[in-house]
C-alpha cells in the first residue's frame, strides 16, 4: 500500500503543477475523434472470494500505464451522452499475500466516456489479457505460471487542464489459467485506483 500511496501523491503533484487559468480545460468545440491519451493507475489490491476453492487471499498492489484513443464524437444528446474508446494496458502485479509473487500482462480495453457533464467525466470500461506469473507452486488455486487477467470497472476524471486529468475508479479483476492447467479455481480481487492522464493529441 506504501507504492500506491506514493504513487496518488505524484499523480497529485504532476496535476498541481499543470493547474489551469479559469477556462483552459474546455476544449468541447473540437472534435472528440482520434484524441488520444497516456495514463497511469496505481491502487491496492484486495481479495474478493466468490467460490469456496478460492481460499487464498490476494493482496498487493497493481499498477496499469495505458494508452487509448477515441473512436466517436459524443453520442446521444441526453445525461448518458458519450464516446466510445479502444486502448491498451500493461499489468504490473506484486503480490504480497498469500505469499511473495508478480504477474506481467497486457490487456487491450474498452472505454465509455459520459461527456455531459463538463470536467467531470465518468466512465465504464474493461479489458482482458495475457499475464505472465510466478504463481505455480506459490498460490495453490493457479498451477500454472502462464494465466489470464479480465476485468471490468467504472471511474471518473476530473480535467485538470486541456491536457492533464485526475482519475479515480474500482475494479473487479479475475485471474485464471482458462483450464490450460490444473489446478484452475480462479483468483479475484477489487482494486480501488487513483492515477493520472495527459492528451497526447
Amino acid at each position: 500500500m506504501k507504492l500506491a500511496n506514493s504513487v496518488c501523491v505524484m499523480c497529485l503533484l504532476f496535476g498541481s503543477l499543470a493547474w489551469p487559468a479559469p477556462g483552459a480545460a474546455d476544449d468541447s468545440s473540437s472534435t472528440w475523434i482520434g484524441r488520444q491519451s497516456v495514463g497511469l493507475i496505481a491502487g491496492g489490491m484486495l481479495p474478493v472470494r466468490l467460490l469456496e476453492p478460492q481460499a487464498s487471499k490476494l493482496n498487493g498492489v497493481a499498477v496499469h500505464p495505458s494508452w487509448q484513443i477515441t473512436l466517436t464524437d459524443p453520442i446521444g444528446d441526453s445525461w448518458w451522452s458519450g464516446t466510445m474508446a479502444l486502448g491498451a494496458e500493461a499489468a504490473f502485479l506484486g503480490v504480497t499475500e498469500p505469499t511473495g509473487a508478480y504477474g506481467v500482462g497486457f490487456t487491450p480495453k474498452v472505454i465509455y466516456t459520459f461527456t455531459s457533464f463538463g470536467p467531470l467525466q465518468p466512465y465504464v470500461e474493461g479489458g482482458g489479457g495475457p499475464l505472465w506469473t510466478n504463481f505455480d507452486g506459490r498460490i495453490r488455486e493457479q498451477g500454472s505460471d502462464f494465466n489470464f487477467l479480465v476485468w471490468g470497472g467504472a471511474g471518473a476524471t476530473y480535467e485538470l487542464t486541456a491536457q492533464w486529468a485526475l482519475n479515480l475508479g474500482i475494479r473487479f479483476s479475475h485471474i485464471s489459467n482458462s483450464g490450460l492447467d490444473t489446478p484452475n479455481s480462479g483468483l479475484n480481487y477489487l482494486l480501488p485506483f487513483a492515477g493520472v492522464s495527459a492528451k497526447l493529441f
